[in-house]
């Protein structure tokens, strides 16, 4: 892709797919990193909302093997990951037309298959990975309806290439919504480049969330909140020796590619006007950026309060401006 070739090969090079490709492949097969119980949404910390029983219900059920993993390794993202399909299938019953979705790197793409499937034609999605292993989760319930997934890493997937392909060319013109879930920090720190590249599938007047683990401005800090993800959450899933593996085969190799909340700043406003933080969980952060005010508040209207315990809850809170 011109413009893109050094950025392309850096992609094929990185951690997600040599050093931690294993790690990845085994979880996602459900030969290790299974958590000893399955993680299930806290409802006490959600509204009682019939459209959301629904997502949690289907959600429950959709769930493969890396979904499980991920969701009892990251405090109550869960119950986020629901908040957020259900702020989106309401954005798309609001719309006069169907709402297209990318959720890219995302595994078996649980919430943009779930999501699909309840907004019957209304939110049309593409979910990609790289692994075989979460392809055979994605369509262990059967070929879903209005929800499409990409074989490969996030970086081969092109405009060029979803026009030769009938089953990917709908969204060809650009997306909605474009969700990125923990993948960058898998290959490097270069977010703009990264930004940069994902921006392209894009509307202009689209939304970019992002979740992704941040590095703290003060190192204390982040190993104090790390230590209360894995003592005060983790251990509910996992035994004191998975958490120690994980952190030996992943998380030291991952820190490497994360960057900073001022970091992610300076490349998020170099392609959109407005970034909020929409979740805060530790280390971990949510974002929703856009050119276009109006859909980016349309969106943020929709968002129910976060479900986690204040205790695991810093600054800057959700509903900040990035920039600020």
């Amino acid at each position: 892709m011109q413009g893109f070739s050094e950025f392309l090969s850096e992609c094929d090079r990185a951690p997600r797919l040599n050093t931690l490709a294993r790690f990845f492949s085994e979880t996602a097969a459900g030969r290790g990193g299974v958590p000893i119980r399955k993680p299930v949404v806290d409802m006490r910390l959600l509204p009682n909302d019939n459209l959301l029983h629904r997502i949690v219900e289907l959600h429950a059920r959709r769930q493969g093997f890396f979904d499980q993993h991920y969701h009892g390794s990251i405090p109550y993202r869960l119950e986020e990951e629901c908040r957020m399909a259900h702020a989106l299938l309401r954005y798309s019953q609001q719309s006069t037309r169907d709402i297209s979705l990318y959720s890219l790197g995302t595994a078996e793409g649980t919430m943009a298959r779930t999501i699909s499937e309840l907004g019957q034609g209304k939110i049309r999605s593409l979910s990609c990975s790289p692994n075989e292993e979460n392809y055979k989760c994605f369509m262990a319930f059967g070929n879903p309806p209005h929800a499409q997934f990409f074989l490969g890493p996030f970086h081969r997937l092109t405009e060029a290439y979803m026009r030769t392909e009938k089953s990917l060319e709908q969204f060809a013109e650009g997306f909605d919504v474009v969700l990125e879930d923990t993948t960058f920090q898998m290959y490097s720190p270069n977010r703009h480049q990264q930004i940069a590249f994902v921006a392209r599938h894009l509307k202009d007047d689209g939304i970019l969330l992002l979740m992704e683990k941040f590095q703290a401005a003060d190192a204390r800090d982040y190993e104090a909140r790390e230590a209360q993800k894995d003592f005060g959450y983790k251990t509910r899933y996992f035994g004191l020796d998975e958490i120690e593996r994980k952190t030996r085969q992943v998380l030291t190799t991952m820190h490497d590619s994360e960057v900073t909340l001022a970091a992610m700043a300076k490349a998020v406003y170099a392609h959109f006007r407005h970034c909020v933080i929409t979740w805060n969980s530790g280390n971990f952060y949510g974002l929703a950026a856009s050119n276009s005010s109006d859909k980016l508040e349309r969106y943020l209207s929709l968002l129910v309060q976060p479900a986690i315990p204040l205790e695991y809850v810093y600054g800057p809170e959700p509903y900040t401006e990035l920039s600020l």
